[in-house]
């Protein structure tokens, strides 16, 4: 299974069963070395990634960005991850190495339906800045309890660190139809998908992805899809509300996010009030950072492909 060493962003692998970053970034093995394909981009390369090998631009925009995501990380305190069951947990621990902190609820001879939940589950789940859990009704007996008691809204549903692993496995075995008779039948179907090894590495791309998520701040919200694509949350946004102007009052609030969450960048676009997302770095040590949808908005940027390759250079500099 593959280790991110997030010093670097290259990947070991010890054996073939997971290639968890090759998938996270949409590169096939056999286009490139499963051993170099992350290579670390420097601010000197990072201003021309297509002079670097003349070919297929789009593949070094997702190296660029995850190597500086990987950069960021190791740079902060080890995340604290807990997972519900031990295959999640060896999982986590192999991808984020030395970087994480991994708690397991389960033991391995308990029946992951009936586990025996204790209060410091509750306590370990407050802390946690990733959750990984099976889903598919597998810990449906003894797991919401446990998170309605923690409060934690890191790891609430839709968040960067909730990672239900049966989210996109098409499950075996769902029932037609639910009846006691049936036995303990699991309405969405069996959840017991981690005995096979493909599903397995497609759980552990979940995973690296929600490792290597980076909060970012925004004028507006205009870059859901960017941030889906490039593993990002952005929550924030100098506007109260899309198109209306940001107030004083709202902005205190914004200030206050940004330094909480510890953002280091504020995306704004040619026609938003620059000033405004100036006056808020300069209070919060965050950097502004001119972005475009469109090319031709930014120097240089006459090209679709030049736009990105350029959208993630300036964002992998201010998060440096």
């Amino acid at each position: 299974m593959g280790r991110i060493n997030f010093e670097d962003m290259t990947i070991k692998f010890e054996s073939p069963l997971v290639v968890a970053m090759e998938d996270c970034i949409g590169i096939q093995s056999s286009r490139l070395s499963r051993r170099t394909c992350l290579q670390p981009v420097h601010n000197a390369q990072a201003g021309s990634l297509r002079a670097r090998t003349g070919k297929m631009p789009i593949f070094r925009l997702f190296a660029s960005l995850l190597f500086v995501l990987g950069t960021v990380a190791s740079a902060q305190a080890k995340l604290n991850v807990v997972a519900t069951l031990p295959d999640f947990g060896s999982l986590a621990r192999e991808i984020g190495g030395d970087k994480v902190n991994v708690t397991v609820l389960a033991k391995p001879t308990e029946d992951p339906h009936f586990v025996d939940a204790r209060p410091s589950f509750v306590v370990q789940l407050r802390s946690a800045d990733v959750l990984i859990d099976g889903g598919a009704e597998l810990e449906l007996g003894w797991l919401p309890p446990l998170l309605q008691n923690a409060r934690n809204p890191k790891i609430e549903i839709g968040k960067p660190g909730r990672v239900i692993a049966a989210q996109g496995v098409r499950l075996m075995n769902v029932p037609a139809n639910v009846t006691r008779a049936a036995g303990d039948v699991h309405a969405l179907g069996n959840p017991h998908f981690m005995t096979d090894p493909i599903i397995a590495k497609a759980v552990a791309q979940h995973i690296a992805q929600s490792f290597a998520a980076v909060d970012v701040a925004a004028y507006h919200d205009s870059w859901v899809y960017f941030a889906h694509r490039f593993g990002l949350e952005i929550d924030v946004f100098l506007e109260p509300k899309p198109g209306i102007p940001p107030s004083p009052s709202h902005l205190v609030e914004v200030i206050a996010q940004i330094k909480s969450q510890k953002i280091k960048a504020i995306i704004v676009e040619p026609f938003h009030e620059r000033k405004i997302a100036e006056k808020v770095a300069s209070a919060t040590g965050a950097k502004v950072v001119d972005f475009s949808q469109f090319p031709g908005g930014l120097p240089e940027t006459d090209t679709y492909v030049k736009l990105i390759d350029t959208l993630v250079s300036r964002l992998a500099a201010a998060l440096e």
